[in-house]
């Protein structure tokens, strides 16, 4: 009898996996069409749109009894509560530096964020590291180390972009709700400040010509459809496979920022990359090893 297909090769699982972090890794040239529009405005129109797609998604999808059901869980909008306050604060972050032009700092989080998550394991989750996990995180220290020494601060933008992205997905992981029906419920939790906050700006919020208004209408697209892509690779991608490929935004990111954006990449810098990516690789490859056993 001849094996089963490997899950890894599963082409409709691989072509979503690609198309959520191409979507996400292509964001900072979004956001460099949105340049002149403060990053709190971005936001919240981010919000703001995200709200309807997901409304029209759940609709469709016949989820109403599955936001019912989460909207009446106490324990579960507490959880979903803490997500979304995770989740703006990382939106916040992320779009103020590439509209401040520091796309490197944002690769830089999203590169250390997987050995983030594995530290918060460890503390959080009681789980034990591997040999090839200790040293995975020890390369990503050093490679911090590195960036703080050589530049003389800590790098803050990436620090908090790997933190709150990872407590993030810490939370999401015990709360028992759908992906759709959670951004959902965090957009509206979130909807309210928006609106607020938009309301206090000149024209609230609209003041924008119509070309730059719909640049921020697609910002609820673009939350929205990586999403849910993901969420479908995950349902039929293996762990190992879906681990690996959550590299490419951050290294799209990198590329952008080098060749198109013009960021300057010193030898620090760059050595500061070259550890958080040979921790990644180790990283990589003990993932490899036990999704094999």
């Amino acid at each position: 009898m001849s094996p089963p297909p490997a899950a890894g090769l599963d082409r409709g699982g691989l072509a979503a996996g690609a198309g959520a972090y191409l979507i996400w890794g292509l964001l900072p040239l979004y956001l460099k069409l949105l340049a002149g529009v403060p990053a709190g405005e971005v936001l919240a129109h981010r919000i703001l749109w995200t709200v309807l797609v997901m409304l029209l998604v759940v609709v469709v999808v016949g989820g109403a009894g599955r936001l019912a059901r989460a909207l009446g869980s106490r324990r579960l909008m507490l959880q979903l509560a803490a997500s979304s306050l995770c989740i703006a604060v990382n939106w916040l972050v992320y779009t103020s530096a590439v509209l401040d032009g520091r796309v490197l700092d944002t690769a830089l989080g999203y590169f250390i964020n997987p050995l983030v998550s594995i530290l918060f394991a460890v503390a959080l989750l009681g789980e034990r590291l591997s040999g090839g996990q200790r040293i995975a995180v020890a390369l990503a220290a050093l490679g911090v180390a590195v960036q703080t020494a050589s530049h003389g601060e800590l790098p803050l933008i990436s620090l908090v972009l790997a933190a709150s992205f990872g407590t993030y997905g810490l939370i999401r992981k015990q709360a028992d709700v759908d992906a759709a029906t959670g951004l959902l419920i965090e957009s509206l939790l979130l909807a309210p400040f928006a609106a607020v906050y938009l309301a206090l700006q000149p024209g609230g919020g609209l003041a924008w010509p119509a070309p730059t208004l719909a640049l921020l209408a697609a910002g609820g697209v673009l939350t929205a459809v990586p999403l849910l892509l993901f969420g479908l690779a995950a349902r039929r991608l293996p762990l190992a496979t879906l681990g690996l490929m959550q590299y490419l935004a951050p290294s799209m990111a990198f590329l952008q920022a080098v060749f198109l954006f013009g960021e300057p990449l010193d030898p620090w810098r760059l050595l500061a990359f070259a550890c958080i990516w040979a921790g990644l690789a180790i990283y990589s490859l003990s993932l490899l090893r036990r999704t094999a056993a």
